[in-house]
């Protein structure tokens, strides 16, 4: 039995080796969340790098002819100099809807397909930017921290605002009415609410937004066609005509510190920014001097420029919301992305359409 068995395992470790290998760089953060097992075929075998003593461009010359599609996860680049060691690649999938970490032109030069999350994380993620704009309005993580430190007891009620709409014709007086009263505009149902990349994340947020009776406008590449918001070629017109601007574009060269001094003033000192997008979307050296001289009235943020670590300024400010990044890390998403990878992988393998390709003109 003992002989059978060895002969077994070897023969599965012979097959394993002769499937096409998909390379990775470092471990996909659902890898440990939910498990390897989760996003594993029997038509491929995954190539670890990071499990490797062999320097990276070493390893990948190595391997590379059997090298078929790249595993990536943000921080872990694809570019022109990794590209250039995997001659039979064809296929780049992303655990992230996110492509700033690829070089999307030497893949487009190479003939390399590109898949990336697609509308995995759509729902999650909306959820979370409304949950950070009500958190940033009601300040209901402030009033948390104030119960928890027995200052209510002591203090009496946390001071806290009425829900206003601002319409146009009613902009002045409810701007009287404010300063006459002392009362700071924190209600969510009449905010107008702009949007920042209306993708797949953003028209999730804005389906949401419209439920609570949010007047919805949006910037974005282009004007899209299937909806009626109004459309704002540029951000800074946009934050003006806002009270509160959600960030749901990815990051590019031109997205790069895109939210600056301008348009931070733009949105004023009544206004609200929440950011579920990528960090360095945001000047936030420019936010930080906004928030500390009341320029802007608060925000709410799942990334950061440096991420894991977050500027100290943050961290005594009451009409701040922070979040680690984990607006996608749900149970539902990381099965449905476990799917998805797996799917685009087979398929690529088998000739097939993949299930979430990226065009670039999306």
């Amino acid at each position: 039995m003992g002989v059978n068995n060895t002969d077994s395992d070897k023969t599965q470790e012979e097959e394993q080796q002769d499937l096409p290998k998909v390379v990775l760089f470092r471990p996909p953060p659902a890898f440990s969340l939910i498990g390897e097992e989760s996003f594993a075929s029997n038509k491929f075998h995954f190539l670890k790098t990071y499990d490797s003593q062999l320097p990276l461009d070493q390893f990948l010359s190595t391997h590379s002819h059997s090298i078929k599609a790249i595993l990536s996860s943000a921080g872990a680049p694809v570019n022109a100099d990794i590209l250039q060691l995997l001659p039979e690649v064809g296929l780049v999938v992303t655990t992230s809807a996110g492509l700033n970490h690829v070089d999307i032109p030497e893949c487009r030069r190479r003939g390399i397909k590109i898949a990336n999350a697609g509308h995995v994380y759509s729902d999650d993620v909306a959820d979370l930017a409304v949950g950070l704009l009500i958190d940033i309005l009601r300040k209901v993580s402030a009033s948390d921290r104030y119960v928890r430190q027995g200052l209510w007891a002591d203090k009496g009620n946390y001071p806290h605002g009425s829900k206003c709409i601002t319409t146009p014709f009613l902009a002045n007086e409810t701007k009287q009415l404010q300063q006459i009263l002392d009362i700071k505009l924190d209600g969510l149902g009449g905010k107008r609410t702009g949007i920042v990349g209306l993708g797949n994340i953003g028209y999730e947020v804005a389906k949401r937004l419209e439920a609570f009776g949010c007047v919805v406008s949006y910037n974005s590449r282009k004007k899209k066609p299937y909806v009626s918001y109004p459309f704002y070629h540029n951000v800074c017109e946009l934050a003006a005509n806002c009270d509160a601007l959600i960030i749901c574009c990815g990051l590019s060269d031109e997205t790069r510190h895109m939210i600056n001094k301008p348009v931070l003033s733009a949105l004023g000192k009544e206004g609200f920014i929440v950011n579920i997008g990528r960090g360095d979307i945001i000047d936030e050296k420019e936010m930080v001097s906004c928030l500390m001289r009341g320029e802007i009235a608060g925000a709410g943020l799942d990334v950061f420029e440096n991420e894991p670590n977050v500027r100290k300024e943050f961290f005594a400010m009451d009409n701040v919301v922070l979040s680690p990044h984990r607006a996608v890390f749900t149970p539902e998403s990381l099965k449905d992305l476990s799917q998805l990878v797996v799917g685009n992988l087979e398929a690529y393998l088998s000739n097939k359409p993949l299930l979430s390709e990226y065009v670039d003109n999306e």
